[in-house]
């Protein structure tokens, strides 16, 4: 089984009339991967629902122990891009899981949103990488020690 933690971020957003309007909906994630008739078991547990730049390390702690006490193995973790790797290298050291985490650019509610579609590669990734943490992003998977959210391309990088 797969368990998915989710934390809010883009992925999750809902925009109002006004383009800066916005506020962080219910996790998008079940209903993604039900639409996709994905037959993976997996679990979705909404941890917090906070645009990314509003996590603190008090909000890393609760994930990182959630994570610890998960019985599986195969974590992935929805999260807002602009502090994901911050949050990746703050999950490093935890023996024996696979930790992908994954967001979007775009709202999963969005017509052509990457979310889908990371969503998908994170999927994949947590069930065939070893041990670690990794980033799904843009069609890769990064080491977040080594990676860089590049703003002006709207993207993820090697460093």
């Amino acid at each position: 089984m797969i368990k998915i933690f989710t934390t809010g971020g883009t992925i999750d957003k809902t925009y109002f009339d006004q383009k800066d309007l916005y506020q962080v909906g219910e996790p998008q994630v079940a209903g993604i991967l039900e639409r996709a008739n994905v037959v993976v078991d997996f679990e979705v547990s909404s941890l917090m629902k906070k645009d990314s730049l509003e996590l603190d390390n008090t909000d890393r702690q609760i994930l990182r122990d959630a994570i610890l006490s998960e019985q599986s193995r195969h974590i992935i973790v929805t999260h807002g891009t602009d502090t994901m790797i911050e949050t990746a290298a703050f999950l490093q050291n935890i023996p024996n899981k696979t930790i992908v985490l994954t967001g979007s650019m775009y709202p999963a509610q969005y017509r052509d949103s990457d979310a889908i579609f990371n969503l998908g590669c994170t999927l994949i990734a947590a069930q065939i990488l070893e041990s670690g943490v990794y980033i799904a992003m843009n069609g890769r998977i990064f080491d977040p020690l080594n990676s860089v959210k590049n703003i002006a391309l709207n993207r993820f990088e090697n460093k």
